[in-house]
């Protein structure tokens, strides 16, 4: 919506990206997030405001669908007030390398879109050029494991999962509670703007949650909000040991431990 038109704002309706760089709300992304971060701690505030309301109302719906249909929902006509924006955190860009059929380095393991590192697209989050090197590649990897399938065979010989034990409320409230805090580690201390202090006490709360959650997952019977919640501590995990061996900013991977250079380009390829 900013290649639109739309116009980042305060929610008082102040402008604030000509503070940041001179292309203003069309920015790339990681410096339009870290901005927009910035602002936010500025004026403690959870959000900042895209606008399009002085675009016509006809061809913003007609563009944006979606994103009308869904603001409408909560109470929101984007034709007549701001949109509430805030940074999210694309952890896997570009991380995972891949051949030109897609294929990482695990063995029937393929990657795509904004995880895959294929070197078509740069240290920030997939745009519209690099949507078609996902589709591109997409069909590569489709293509590929159609070819191969049949090559493979499947061990059967799996024993029956022993689910005995019970999951008590006590211990759903502890599930709950640590998906939250996992995804409040990731989104403070792994975010958009990160330190070397900041990842090290990502990894030592980390460390501590899955420490707990294996105690517990030996106790308690395996349910699908269990299982997903080890799976969270673990990527989290690899994603925050990965970001302190990165001693260097790239794209939306920025340490202020490491400010980016001259050759260190937010749009190198990786």
């Amino acid at each position: 919506m900013r290649g639109y038109g739309g116009i980042l704002r305060l929610p008082n309706g102040e402008e604030f990206m000509q503070k940041y760089d001179p292309r203003l709300s069309l920015a790339p992304r990681d410096i339009v997030a870290r901005a927009i971060d910035n602002e936010m701690k500025i004026h403690a505030i959870d959000h900042v405001c895209l606008d399009v309301t002085h675009k016509d109302p006809e061809e913003t719906k007609h563009h944006f669908p979606n994103i009308y249909a869904k603001c409408l929902s909560i109470g929101i006509d984007i034709t007549k007030q701001y949109i509430p924006v805030a940074p999210c955190a694309h952890y896997m860009c570009g991380g995972i390398k891949v051949d030109l059929d897609g294929q990482s380095s695990i063995r029937r393991l393929y990657a795509v879109g904004e995880c895959s590192c294929t070197g078509l697209h740069g240290g920030n989050r997939l745009a519209s050029n690099s949507l078609i090197e996902a589709v591109v590649y997409a069909d590569a990897a489709a293509k590929h494991s159609l070819s191969v399938i049949e090559n493979y065979d499947f061990n059967e010989k799996i024993p029956a999962w022993n689910d005995e034990g019970t999951l008590s409320n006590e211990e759903r409230v502890l599930i709950a509670q640590d998906v939250k805090e996992v995804g409040q580690i990731m989104s403070t201390y792994v975010g958009i703007v990160r330190s070397d202090l900041r990842l090290r006490r990502a990894w030592e709360r980390l460390d501590l949650l899955y420490e707990e959650t294996e105690d517990l997952f030996k106790r308690v019977k395996a349910t699908k909000e269990i299982c997903e919640l080890r799976n969270m501590i673990n990527v989290g995990y690899l994603i925050t040991r990965q970001a302190m061996e990165r001693k260097e900013s790239r794209g939306l991977h920025y340490s202020i431990d490491y400010p980016r250079t001259e050759n260190n380009h937010p749009q190198e390829v990786w």
